[in-house]
């Protein structure tokens, strides 16, 4: 497989999960700005904790100044000048479809073809405050199709490897960001890492992830941090969790050697990186810290992209 090939196929994974992670965040935001204003929390705390765990806090405060439900809409939806809105995303995403468009089942191409259409000739005009939940929904059912067409009607080939492995990485990404940014951004002030923290605050972070019934199944018990945090970090049966994403990133870089005939450094790291996940527990981290702890395990996953970008060439 020619590498700008590779490179359009694991960015359309990653452009898709990213496109439907950014609605989750938004999602947590709104919900969360619901909610009455706890003590030691600005009424917008919620709308700049979105913006952080999206990574455009930077470029929405030099465009407008405040992180309110009116501005993260327009710069991290719709914004065509920021890479990673939305419109960005599903725009990225078409492009590198089309791009690689016999690599792809007719049903994989109309799912991210109609998408895009839709975005551009109605919600891109239309998408209010009062619509926001639609569109939400909208964005989150259209990725959901699109995997659905992926592992539905795509032959298990290397084109299949390189779009999941895109997915993944970027899902690892995600998930890390929205623990660590709603962990200490929306920590009310006097209370402690691991303290009592609001019970609909804690909530709102698994339900970014669509964790919420899991974790009461797993556990049976209120939600608490410390375990929120287990869950999302080490426990491989959460399909969004870091130790699930790394496992997927492990076999599909495994598959894609096996194509190839050869292993590369990408391969090792990410073994690694999954191996270290797999031989920790909950109480190590803490006890480095959490922020800590998530922090260097992002500057890890983002080294593990720059090397599969590396090994294959795909800049």
């Amino acid at each position: 497989m020619l590498s700008r090939t590779a490179g359009n196929l694991y960015w359309l994974g990653r452009y898709m999960e990213r496109a439907e992670n950014l609605a989750r965040i938004i999602e947590v935001g709104y919900r969360m700005s619901q909610m009455p204003t706890m003590e030691g929390r600005t009424s917008n705390s919620e709308w700049l904790s979105s913006a952080v765990a999206a990574a455009c806090d930077q470029g929405l405060l030099a465009k407008h100044g405040e992180a309110h439900l009116e501005s993260v809409l327009s710069y991290v939806a719709l914004d065509d000048d920021n890479n990673s809105s939305i419109r960005c995303c599903c725009n990225s995403a078409r492009n590198n479809a089309r791009s690689v468009r016999t690599a792809l089942t007719g049903e994989m191409w109309e799912s991210i073809n109609d998408m895009w259409l839709e975005f551009n000739s109605h919600w891109a005009r239309s998408l209010k405050s009062d619509n926001l939940l639609g569109f939400l929904d909208w964005v989150k059912s259209r990725s959901t199709q699109f995997r659905g067409a992926l592992y539905n009607t795509m032959l298990r080939d290397e084109a299949h490897s390189f779009i999941n492995l895109g997915t993944y990485v970027e899902r690892a990404d995600n998930t890390a960001r929205i623990l660590d940014v709603k962990y200490h951004i929306l920590l009310p002030r006097g209370e402690v890492v691991g303290g009592s923290v609001d019970y609909t605050q804690w909530t709102t972070v698994l339900r970014s992830v669509s964790a919420l019934g899991a974790y009461h199944y797993v556990y049976r018990d209120v939600v608490q941090p410390w375990k929120v945090a287990e869950l999302l970090i080490l426990r491989q049966e959460l399909p969004r969790s870091l130790i699930h994403a790394h496992y997927k990133i492990d076999r599909y870089l495994q598959e894609i050697a096996r194509h190839h005939g050869r292993r590369y450094d990408c391969q090792r790291l990410a073994g690694k990186l999954y191996s270290e996940l797999g031989y920790s527990s909950i109480e190590e981290i803490f006890q480095e810290g959490l922020h800590e702890y998530l922090t260097g395990f992002l500057d890890r996953n983002n080294a593990l992209g720059a090397k599969i970008a590396e090994n294959f060439h795909f800049n």
